[in-house]
């Protein structure tokens, strides 16, 4: 069989903007409705088939190693609300998780009853199986699962195209019957009012823009009412209710404004107000907490504060504030959370995120807040945050932790007496150990200067130089905090190095660390990231032959701009539904959150400098005749955020730009949506089709078990 990749027809096609003129000869494949489009796209797929074919039984074999190490029948720790504990369950052989729970014993009773999978548990009711509901969908992905404040009725909403669109339906916990209520065509969300009744969720615009608020009243056989809708293109809108189920709020914002509003949860028909009017640049979130008998709003807001600052306010008068933490230009105030007898602070701190307690005091005359207390862990790298914490006056506080080597750790903390309890470890069956493996944390200089955090992880006793992948993303103030992977483990046991570099345009260092990466500063997530290629090769973790990168999304146009600026660094790149023809999408305001995104990466329709600087660096436009190493492009036919073309374009370019032999690939799931493939078991073949071409790439051992004296020998 011959290994002849497809050819693209080229049709011109003219793009003009501030006397620009650029030629697009691939813009044809946008219509996805062209026959001639998907066979294109099927040839693509096969000619991807062909050239990894050989990868068969290594992807086999890391398909196998996750299954072995993943408990397939397994529960979650459950967490109480009101008077049931809610758990989800995952049994072997089946795609998606089954959501239930159970009632508690006592109303005093505040320690989770301890589950297991091979007994039954007195009272279980299933509220809803996700495997039935996704029964004849190639696509399933569930959306919103909310119970009311009551306990009596489920709202949930299912996507089963991945085109990110729900239908929302309504079940009776009491009898098991489904309401005749179902709405279709919504954003994933919703939320109960305090009624019991109301249920409000949000619906999109044309571009996938989450514009309106609606609220519904289950069983009424009524019209949904229209409660907001904001017509400004750059803000969306989410909608919650607050952990006391005093207020429901609205949330617009845009990526550099906010505005709040706030309604009574227990009133149906309530009108909301704002708690403070938008002001151009101004962020805030809000949190109503009670504290010496009167309902206030914590507010974090970054006026005059670029780390954010934590004020308070009266509910009465939101804009009488006063301070409770001061702006700090190395800490990054990230969120609060309020209960009856205490607020958790959750912030930023030397690139890793952090949480703190702070009590609310009882005796006036000792003041309001008590003395606020850090939450530490044994690991350098340990992210720590809140867990599952819904109820607004309990006695203990529900925490996790992970790092990259130390799986997910759930925690009760006792809110008397500050004793911890491990509830559970994520399991991981076989033989791993955390010891058996290095995290630790290191610094590349960037061209301009800056200190790049660089997160290294790796089997104990590795010998370097080593087949090294390097991930990283940018962009977002998005912070790429430790977490472990079991699928990982397929990669450090081959004696790969796990790098990430926690470039600019992220958010692990803070505001600035997020604005010097972005709009007219963008490049700089670029440089940063070749600067720690440069870093790993020049301190000898590996070398340009065995050095791969991973991106997705937005870490896709990193991915692609980095391969047109520095492709002598790397031995390959995998590029995951690839942001890589930024401007045109950019310059379209019909396309999906293109408007919201100007905030990001700047408007090129009106402003010249940016049309230029965007144009310097998208790697469509920037395909160079030069050699560049192997390339994996992976999409979805039905991403809405970043459409199939993206990748399909940027990959016809490149055969047709490129010199040398080197393949460059596109997949394409054909029934998936931005988040890739649903189910379980698909998404672990996935990763293993991803780990063994990176593997391969790399030249990093296919057998496993390769981290001391082999490595040697092959350097």
């Amino acid at each position: 069989m011959t290994q002849t990749p497809p050819v693209a027809k080229r049709v011109e096609h003219r793009r003009e903007h501030h006397g620009d003129v650029f030629v697009d000869h691939y813009e044809w494949l946008r219509d996805k409705s062209d026959p001639a489009v998907i066979e294109y796209l099927t040839a693509e797929n096969t000619y991807t088939e062909q050239i990894t074919e050989h990868l068969a039984p290594l992807r086999q074999k890391i398909f196998d190693e996750i299954k072995a190490r993943t408990k397939e029948t397994d529960l979650s720790v459950p967490i109480r609300r009101n008077d049931w504990w809610y758990y989800t369950r995952s049994f072997e052989g089946k795609q998606y998780s089954v959501h239930c729970r159970c009632p508690i014993t006592h109303p005093d009773d505040w320690t989770p009853p301890h589950l297991d999978e091979n007994t039954d548990i007195p009272g279980e009711q299933v509220l809803l199986d996700e495997n039935v509901l996704a029964e004849g969908h190639d696509y399933f992905a569930l959306g919103a699962a909310t119970v009311s404040v009551d306990a009596h009725t489920l709202a949930y909403s299912v996507d089963t195209r991945g085109d990110e669109r729900y239908t929302l339906r309504f079940k009776d916990l009491r009898t098991g019957q489904l309401y005749d209520d179902e709405i279709v065509g919504i954003g994933a969300g919703a939320t109960w009012a305090a009624d019991n009744r109301t249920v409000y969720y949000s619906t999109v615009d044309d571009a996938w823009r989450p514009d309106t608020v609606w609220r519904h009243r289950v069983g009424a056989g009524l019209p949904a009412e229209k409660v907001y809708h904001e017509p400004d293109e750059k803000f969306w809108l989410a909608v919650g209710r607050t952990r006391s189920d005093k207020y429901v709020i609205i949330a617009a914002g845009s990526a550099v404004t906010s505005e709040i509003r706030y309604a009574d949860a227990t009133d149906g028909t309530a009108e909301f107000v704002p708690v403070w009017p938008r002001r151009e640049l101004v962020e805030y979130s809000v949190e109503h907490a009670v504290v010496g008998g009167e309902d206030r709003f914590l507010i974090l807001h970054n006026d005059g504060a670029e780390n954010f600052t934590l004020v308070e306010a009266p509910v009465s008068d939101p804009t009488s504030t006063r301070t409770l933490i001061e702006h700090r230009d190395d800490v990054r105030l990230d969120a609060v959370d309020a209960f009856a007898g205490h607020i958790v602070v959750s912030y930023r701190s030397e690139a890793l995120p952090r949480i703190q307690l702070w009590p609310l005091l009882e005796d006036a005359a000792q003041g309001e807040y008590g003395r606020p207390e850090d939450f530490t862990f044994e690991s350098e790298l340990m992210s720590a945050g809140l867990s599952g914490n819904p109820n607004w006056d309990s006695p203990k506080l529900r925490i996790g932790a992970t790092s990259f080597v130390i799986p997910v750790r759930i925690y009760d903390v006792d809110l008397a007496t500050g004793e911890r309890t491990l509830l559970r470890e994520q399991p991981v069956l076989g033989d791993y150990r955390p010891e058996d493996y290095v995290e630790r944390r290191d610094w590349a200089t960037a061209a301009d200067g800056a200190r790049v955090p660089v997160s290294i992880i790796h089997r104990v006793g590795l010998q370097y130089p080593a087949p090294t992948l390097l991930y990283g993303y940018g962009a977002y103030e998005s912070c790429e905090d430790p977490r472990f992977s079991i699928a990982r483990l397929s990669l450090l046991d081959r004696g790969m190095v796990f790098a990430i570099a926690h470039v600019r345009g992220g958010g692990e260092l803070g505001r600035p660390w997020y604005e010097h990466g972005k709009m007219l500063e963008k490049k700089n997530t670029f440089t940063d990231f070749i600067a720690v290629a440069a870093h790993l090769i020049n301190t000898d973790v590996t070398r340009p032959e065995n050095l791969v990168a991973l991106g997705g999304s937005a870490g896709g146009l990193l991915i692609g701009a980095v391969a047109n600026m520095a492709p002598q660094l790397f031995a390959g790149f995998l590029a995951q539904v690839p942001f890589v023809d930024a401007l045109t999408t950019i310059l379209d305001p019909s396309l999906p959150l293109t408007v919201t995104e100007w905030d990001e990466w700047g408007n090129p329709l009106a402003d010249e400098d940016v049309y230029h600087y965007m144009k310097s660096y998208t790697p469509y436009e920037n395909v160079a005749a030069q050699d560049y190493p192997p390339i994996l492009a992976m999409t979805s036919l039905n991403d809405t955020r970043v459409y199939y073309v993206e990748p399909a374009k940027w990959v016809a370019a490149l055969r047709y730009t490129k010199t040398g032999a080197h393949p460059v690939l596109l997949k394409t799931e054909m029934s998936a949506g931005h988040g890739g493939i649903s189910g379980r078991y698909e998404r672990w073949k996935e990763a293993a089709f991803q780990y063994a071409w990176l593997l391969d790439t790399a030249k990093a051992n296919h057998e496993g078990g390769a981290y001391e004296d082999d490595l040697l020998d092959r350097a």
